[in-house]
């Protein structure tokens, strides 16, 4: 495995901003991955371990130890509707792949750029789907016990957008493969009020192949999809979780809104836990899609995708961020929390 020196890590992200890593390692084996571990360590070196770039934003100044990249590779047929899949792998291949054999349980997660290993990180979730709904288990280098071990969903912890990987074991675990149970020839999900949109008027029930279609082609009309040539897409995807409140919050929320003649959309899943939109929270701050700052701004397609336009910073973006939450924050009384993983100073 080839530790190179000062090697630029934008180009690494899907929103193309941020410093040079001091040093980097591709692994695409599990051996790989405890070779860079211990490099990292003899030299007392920080870890950072990358994927598919696309949920990130890396300091202006880099990262001054080692980043690894988890290219580890392969979707193995592990049992009847069971996918044993390398962290390296790209989602929507996983997706597409799974889709083609009309295995049912990730449609609706299609077109989310990042890679396999990324997904039980922020239990990834789109369109009435969650991850943890099918993840099996999760392979993985233990740092603390220095040895691969396999993690069991319910040891996974998963929650809305987090698990044990972000938050109470953050930093402990390298996810090395993750296995997939989905329902062979089941019917796609179709609860998201976008994807019942798309298929109005409808008698039948459309494909897996179809709703896949569909969601990339929502994706793509909010600037979700990562599509060469859209400035729209040259974000983190979605850079602030959707709030959930409790109960006096949301009451204090509609109040605020009933005060400004203004209605506060229902969010059908989670609704009792008083889930309420991001997006819309941006858009009645005062951001509206398209709003520019500098070389940053929002896209002009989706509220909540905070944008590169052209030769932006990472302060530049963090700064965007802050103006977003505080104005939220005085506005609604909730604070907006970031979904991207901040790498660096």
């Amino acid at each position: 495995m080839e530790i190179r020196e000062n090697v630029p890590l934008a180009p690494l992200t899907t929103l193309g901003v941020g410093g040079n890593a001091r040093f980097f390692a591709k692994a695409e084996t599990p051996a790989d991955v405890e070779a860079a571990v211990t490099h990292s360590r003899s030299l007392d070196l920080p870890l950072f371990v990358l994927g598919g770039g696309s949920n990130v934003l890396i300091s202006d100044r880099g990262w001054s130890g080692l980043v690894l990249r988890v290219a580890i590779p392969g979707i193995e047929d592990a049992a009847p509707g069971q996918f044993n899949v390398g962290a390296g792998v790209d989602w929507d291949s996983f997706v597409e792949h799974c889709v083609s054999r009309n295995y049912a349980g990730i449609e609706c997660l299609s077109g989310i750029p990042g890679s396999v290993g990324g997904t039980p990180v922020q239990n990834v979730g789109a369109y009435g789907q969650d991850v943890s709904e099918t993840i099996t288990s999760a392979e993985v280098f233990d740092l603390r016990e220095n040895r691969v071990r396999d993690l069991a969903a319910s040891d996974c912890g998963f929650s809305y957008r987090t698990s044990v990987f972000n938050r109470s074991q953050r930093g402990r675990f390298i996810i090395l493969r993750v296995t997939y149970a989905l329902k062979p020839d089941g019917k796609p999900r179709l609860q998201y009020a976008d994807l019942q949109k798309y298929f109005a008027g409808r008698d039948d029930t459309p494909s897996l192949a179809e709703v896949r279609a569909a969601v990339r082609t929502v994706r793509a009309n909010k600037g979700m999809l990562i599509t060469p040539g859209d400035p729209d897409s040259r974000s983190a995807g979605s850079f602030f979780k959707n709030p959930v409140l409790t109960q006096a919050q949301h009451q204090e929320l509609v109040r605020r809104a009933t005060q400004r003649g203004l209605k506060v959309p229902s969010y059908p899943p989670l609704e009792q836990q008083h889930k309420v939109s991001a997006a819309w929270l941006v858009e009645n701050s005062g951001f509206q899609k398209g709003y520019v700052r500098g070389q940053t701004g929002i896209s002009s397609k989706h509220a909540l995708a905070l944008v590169n336009l052209g030769g932006a910073t990472a302060a530049a973006i963090v700064a965007l961020q802050q103006e977003i939450q505080e104005a939220v924050e005085r506005q609604w009384g909730t604070r907006l929390q970031p979904e991207p993983v901040f790498v660096g100073p």
